[in-house]
């Protein structure tokens, strides 16, 4: 289920920056920024993989402009509190009018905030990416930009809080360029942590041409290696996470379909997945 199909706003919460900082190297063009918020009100219930919805100050008479982002990692605080991370791309937009450009009002305004500012936001919308129970089950996750967010949460918690995990995890991230590669560049390493565990192995795709706009090469990386993928999607109790712009979906699709031998058969396994809860994606 995407995002775009949960409308319901839920209730409003409080939270508190307590930290913000650039992950995206400074060389890179794109500033993308880890913000950690904390919320007293103890009925916040989300989940990694979930979606809030930000209330920053609105402008043209609007009392505010809205924006959903992912819970890319959520933590229970021992005082009473949750603590709770959102990867922000601070973002532009050309008006179709006069051909300016323009700052995001959402993103610019978080990426702007001081720790100690508050935000208000709604939710939680959508399903979590939830850990299974079983240690032997497969996990694929597949993100493209800041769409990886909550794959690190989740990675985190499966080798730390399920110990000895079973299964293979494979996890597909793409970016532009090597410079806008979330988590893998040279000032956060986060996903190395885990390339001693045996189950685990992590695979980067990078647009051939990022000057221009290109589509990352995540079909690629997918095609390069077609038979796991396969046999993994064939498994009782694999779990698919996706992440990411809408694009997304249809580069995943053409992927997996080749690998299928057709749409149809494709349509029909994924189709599978999804009744039985083992297919979860958040598009946007």
């Amino acid at each position: 289920m995407t995002i775009q199909q949960q409308n319901d706003e839920g209730r409003r919460f409080s939270g508190t920056l307590l930290r913000s900082a650039r992950i995206t190297p400074t060389a890179s063009p794109e500033e993308v920024r880890n913000l950690v918020f904390r919320t007293e009100d103890r009925s916040f219930d989300g989940r990694t993989g979930q979606c809030v919805r930000v209330l920053a100050p609105g402008k043209f008479g609007n009392k505010h402009h809205t924006r959903l982002y992912s819970l890319a990692e959520v933590e229970e605080g021992e005082r009473d509190s949750t603590e709770f991370t959102l990867c922000v791309r601070r973002c532009h937009y050309v008006d179709d009018f006069n051909g300016q450009e323009y700052p995001g009002v959402a993103s610019n305004f978080l990426c702007d905030l001081q720790p100690g500012s508050e935000v208000q936001f709604t939710g939680p919308t959508g399903y979590p990416f939830a850990v299974p129970d079983n240690p032997q089950a497969d996990i694929l996750m597949i993100g493209m930009g800041t769409g990886i967010a909550p794959f690190r949460g989740l990675v985190r918690e499966i080798y730390r809080r399920h110990g000895g995990w079973q299964g293979r995890v494979r996890l597909f991230h793409g970016a532009r360029s090597g410079l806008e590669m979330l988590y893998m560049n040279d000032e956060n390493k986060d996903f190395s942590l885990y390339y001693d565990q045996a189950t685990f192995r992590a695979f980067q795709a990078v647009s051939p041409r990022p000057h221009f706009g290109a589509p990352v090469a995540m079909d690629r990386a997918l095609e390069q290696n077609a038979a796991e993928v396969w046999e993994m999607l064939q498994g009782a109790d694999t779990r698919v996470f996706i992440a990411g712009p809408q694009a997304l979906q249809a580069t995943v699709d053409k992927a997996i379909a080749a690998m299928a031998g057709s749409a149809d058969r494709w349509r029909a396994l994924r189709q599978r997945l999804a009744d039985g809860g083992r297919w979860q994606e958040v598009l946007y």
